[in-house]
């Protein structure tokens, strides 16, 4: 059953490196969803099914960054990152809470679901 949970601001950098290291550096098309939830604007998307290269967190200078293919989505100065963790590991859900409470949801599907983490 998959895990909802807030993750730590200590082991962003950590968690997203081991995530990327284990379900994201191989040949299986990981696909993404970026939706921005704005209190004022509404929701938006910003990418559709995108592939994904990596996620990570860069603690110098604060800034949560997607890297999907032709396109680096990224978001300064997170405040929360919330994830939806399946069995095996594979994160489905990020939600990131940026300072002016605006969320980011990153949607992620994979081919490789039944694939353990290692």
């Amino acid at each position: 059953m998959a895990v909802t949970k807030q993750l730590p601001r200590e082991q962003w950098k950590e968690y997203f490196d081991n995530f990327t290291k284990a379900f994201l550096e191989d040949l299986n098309p990981e696909d993404a969803v970026v939706e921005i939830v704005d209190p004022k604007l509404g929701d938006q998307f910003e990418a559709d099914y995108a592939r994904v290269i990596g996620v990570s967190y860069d603690p110098k200078d604060n800034v949560f960054e997607v890297a999907l293919e032709g396109v680096d989505h990224l978001i300064y100065h997170p405040k929360e990152i919330w994830v939806v963790e399946e069995d095996n590991g594979f994160v489905s859900t990020i939600e990131v809470v940026r300072e002016d409470d605006t969320k980011e949801i990153i949607r992620l599907q994979s081919v490789g679901l039944q694939r353990a983490q290692q």
